[in-house]
């Protein structure tokens, strides 16, 4: 399945450390991992939201990346306001898990400044 997920400068960095291979650990304060299914929505996140967060360096980057249909099997989709803004809810100590049913390398689609 493809998948989009709205990063920061900093966590776009680490994602290039890796050869954009992987997403890195959560941070002790994000519970989930949180990949979208529709491009729009990672769009309006990286657009509206990281691009006005110091944390995420006043930079917005849309990621695309394919994942293993089975693995995501294990989780519910998410809806979180709108129909179309849906997420998988990954628990933040999954992350080696995930990045090993990611198939080919992870894309950036789009920045935002």
């Amino acid at each position: 399945m493809k998948l989009y997920r709205p990063v920061g400068q900093k966590e776009f960095d680490l994602i290039a450390e890796s050869g954009y291979k992987e997403f890195p650990p959560r941070l002790k304060w994000q519970p989930i991992f949180y990949p979208v299914l529709d491009k729009a929505y990672a769009r309006q996140i990286a657009s509206e939201w990281n691009v006005k967060d110091e944390f995420s360096g006043y930079v917005g980057y849309v990621l695309e990346f394919e994942v293993d249909d089975e693995y995501l099997k294990r989780y519910d989709i998410q809806t979180v306001g709108a129909s179309h803004h849906q997420e998988y809810w990954i628990p933040a100590e999954k992350p080696a898990e995930f990045n090993r049913h990611i198939i080919g390398l992870i894309k950036t689609v789009e920045k935002f400044v």
